[in-house]
């Protein structure tokens, strides 16, 4: 259990976040915090539900019923044995936050949640975790799911493989917008959803209200259009601020629920 002064530093030092991320790049130290940092990660970014919702409003042709990406969470708060919410996310706590809720802080599932301080946060049911969730769609943050070292290693429980990380961020705060200034082999552990596209369609005017918007420079504006490059973790924020619909987002499919499921499950013991 970490001490008091830990978690007071982690807040503190938490702007730094960028430089510890070019460093990775320097050979060696790269190897280094990867393994103490991010060894087995495996996190997907899941779309906003209000923006499958739009995307599907556009009469966009798809099939009648589609699933909300929501739906792998609220399946596996169904499937896990014990459930614990943060009283605070440290990412806004740490900046301070003034668009969006600081309260609303990670939801962690599996075994090792058993051994967080007290302190942070406190078990929750399996409707308190329903509800939690939703309460963050509601204030419009995105959930990153997944196997997470860096929660296991502040948080100092484990194992890794019993600790499922369900985030809940925001544009502004989020400790994953230093992914473009990562080393690759760290970065690419956090990943979209499969089968999640963003299209950007005839109709943009490369007002850059996307790449404004969009957390990890996965947006360029070329020649009077929107760019989409492979820093793309197709979280849907640039979708809902398109001024002409001109961003739309392939819903999800009911295999890619699915297989995100099973991706997750593999990763993580939740009973």
């Amino acid at each position: 259990m970490r001490p008091s002064w830990f978690i007071s530093l982690l807040k503190k030092n938490f702007r730094y976040r960028f430089i510890l991320a070019k460093a990775s790049r320097i050979p060696g130290i790269g190897a280094l915090m990867s393994k103490m940092l991010f060894e087995n990660d495996d996190l997907i970014y899941l779309p906003k539900n209000s923006v499958v919702e739009l995307t599907l409003n556009q009469n966009i042709p798809f099939p009648d019923t589609v699933p909300l990406p929501s739906k792998i969470i609220h399946e596996l708060i169904d499937q896990a044995n014990f459930h614990w919410i943060m009283d605070f996310c440290i990412c806004r706590e740490s900046n301070k936050c003034k668009d969006y809720p600081r309260d609303l802080g990670c939801l962690f599932m599996g075994e090792a949640a058993k051994n967080i301080d007290p302190k942070l946060g406190h078990p929750a049911t399996k409707e308190e975790a329903h509800k939690h969730i939703i309460r963050a769609e509601e204030v419009g943050l995105i959930h990153v799911i997944g196997r997470n070292k860096l929660d296991t290693v502040w948080l100092d429980v484990y194992p890794s493989n019993k600790l499922l990380t369900v985030c809940n961020c925001c544009p502004c705060c989020c400790l994953w917008k230093m992914l473009p200034n990562l080393n690759e082999n760290i970065s690419r552990k956090i990943t979209k959803m499969e089968g999640i596209e963003i299209i950007i369609s005839h109709d943009c005017i490369g007002c850059g209200k996307c790449k404004d918007v969009c957390f990890v420079n996965a947006i360029d504006i070329v020649n009077g259009k929107a760019i989409i490059n492979d820093q793309c973790r197709g979280c849907g924020r640039c979708v809902e601020v398109c001024p002409n619909n001109a961003i739309a987002i392939t819903p999800p499919t009911r295999a890619a629920i699915e297989d995100t499921l099973q991706r997750v499950r593999q990763n993580i013991d939740l009973n």
